[in-house]
């Protein structure tokens, strides 16, 4: 992935000061690959990336240097097994000016024992997570990130047509997830999960793909992803083999009124909780309140689930170039599962949907 790492060190400096952040610290991660375009290996040995207020620096394992330095011109502060990483830390941490820091930022992904490193060099200083400065910027997207995220969702579109296309009696959720998988590879975009879920296991919204042989009158919810140029899909959608389970129907259609409803409440300025209100209402109102499980969405950029996070408790802001789902369920324990989901990104005017894919059920005869 290209990036324009002496222009986001300038965006992220600036909204550093705006924020009173003396230095950043993030460990290998999507906001190391969002900064610098790549990350090493992340393992037990300490790998930061420090930016302070007019430098930065890696503290940078001996093993992993070599290769890292093809990726970046970013002074090393290079550290062995035989030595241990403090004093390379120390001093990486002096030369971007931040044994003085009163405020630092941690990459929320980070592990304990790297933080640790932070924390005994500086104990009196104030501590946040990347909320209000890297991840304040990645929510944004540019034209490039979105148009990565839209080639992927069109790559989906395609995978999740060829599942549909697929379904068959007797056939088992792993075997349908796996010409999903082909697809994906196909077109160069490997798959990185699917949730292909029949039956009565669509009532779990996190299922494990397994040996369930597809039935007649099953509901099945697909829940699928890929990824290439740095960027993932992720897509929802519903199928049936052959005629509907009872009440199908009836609960297909609360499920799109509360992604219509989600969508009409998205728009630069609202809060993310008041769009999962939205679609929360639509659900609760039709008496399937207990069963809307989950948020109404999660942002997605390098990241399948990053901020903006769309719940009933985020106070998040949402602002133009946000890219998040859309993607609210009913799930009726020992019967089926409906979960309907959309990536957008929010325009001035409100959601652009990624995806050209309808949300109508495939292949069902559904009970008036």
């Amino acid at each position: 992935m290209t990036v324009d790492t002496k222009a986001r060190l300038a965006e992220l400096r600036e909204r550093m000061s705006a924020q009173g952040v003396d230095l950043v610290a993030l460990a290998p991660s999507p906001h190391m690959d969002w900064l610098v375009g790549f990350h090493p290996m992340l393992c037990e040995r300490p790998c930061l990336l420090l930016v302070g207020p007019e430098h930065e620096a890696f503290l940078m394992p001996a093993l992993n240097a070599e290769g890292a330095r093809e990726s970046t011109a970013i002074p090393f502060y290079v550290w062995s097994d035989d030595v241990g990483p403090r004093a390379a830390f120390a001093e990486a941490l002096a030369n971007v000016g931040g044994t003085a820091a009163r405020h630092v930022a941690f990459d929320e992904t980070m592990r304990i024992d790297f933080a640790m490193l932070l924390l005994d060099a500086l104990p009196g200083a104030k501590r946040s997570f990347t909320d209000d400065t890297l991840g304040y910027l990645r929510m944004r997207k540019d034209e490039r990130e979105y148009a990565a995220l839209k080639k992927n969702a069109l790559i989906a579109d395609r995978a999740m047509q060829a599942g549909f296309a697929a379904i068959r009696p007797g056939m088992t959720e792993s075997e349908l997830a796996a010409i999903i998988s082909d697809h994906f590879s196909a077109e160069g975009a490997p798959m990185q999960f699917a949730v292909v879920a029949t039956g009565p296991n669509g009532a779990f919204p996190h299922h494990h793909t397994g040996d369930r042989k597809l039935a007649e009158g099953d509901a099945v919810v697909m829940d699928i992803g890929g990824r290439t140029d740095g960027f993932p899909s992720d897509i929802t959608r519903m199928a049936v083999v052959g005629r509907a389970p009872e009440g199908y129907g009836e609960i297909h259609s609360i499920v799109e009124r509360a992604v219509q409803a989600a969508l009409k409440a998205a728009r630069p300025g609202v809060l993310a909780r008041d769009v999962d209100a939205a679609a929360r209402k639509v659900i609760t109102d039709a008496g399937y309140g207990e069963y809307f499980v989950h948020r109404t969405g999660h942002g997605m950029g390098i990241g399948g689930h990053e901020p903006p996070y769309i719940t009933a408790t985020s106070d998040t802001e949402l602002a133009e170039g946000m890219v998040f789902s859309i993607e609210p369920g009913i799930y009726i324990p020992g019967r089926f599962g409906i979960r309907l989901e959309d990536i957008v990104i929010l325009r001035a005017d409100g959601p652009e949907i990624l995806s050209g894919l309808s949300r109508d059920v495939y292949g069902a005869a559904i009970p008036g």
